[in-house]
């Protein structure tokens, strides 16, 4: 798998990254969306077992092996100055004009805050 990523799109990415380490991982959400699915970036720590990468310019890029079926083998990520999101497209679909990026780097580390009220 190819992803093409635009100058202002990797810039905008490598943004995202706040000189922290990460990867991109592309991923098919149907969970929630009311729809079939939606393709969103997750910025994660590290590879899972299931994740391979996806080859890019200069970004690290990965998808889940599973994942693979939703998406054409190349790809383009575009991105414009005045829309804060991003474009993900082959030559011959749309899989997104609205793709957000959702940093979940450390989340797992977190420590639950304590909750105010109680059910009883």
């Amino acid at each position: 798998m190819i992803i093409q990523v635009s100058p202002l799109a990797e810039s905008r990415l490598s943004a995202k990254l706040k000189d922290q380490p990460g990867y991109f991982k592309l991923f098919y959400d149907t969970d929630g969306c009311g729809c079939d699915g939606i393709a969103v970036l997750l910025i994660v720590n590290e590879p899972d077992s299931d994740d391979i990468p996806i080859e890019s310019s200069t970004l690290p890029f990965l998808i889940n092996k599973q994942q693979q079926i939703y998406f054409e083998p190349n790809l383009r990520l575009q991105s414009e100055n005045s829309f804060p999101c991003f474009r993900l497209c082959s030559d011959s679909m749309i899989y997104g004009s609205n793709v957000k990026v959702y940093d979940l780097r450390d989340t797992a580390e977190m420590t639950p805050q304590p909750i105010g009220w109680v059910v009883r």
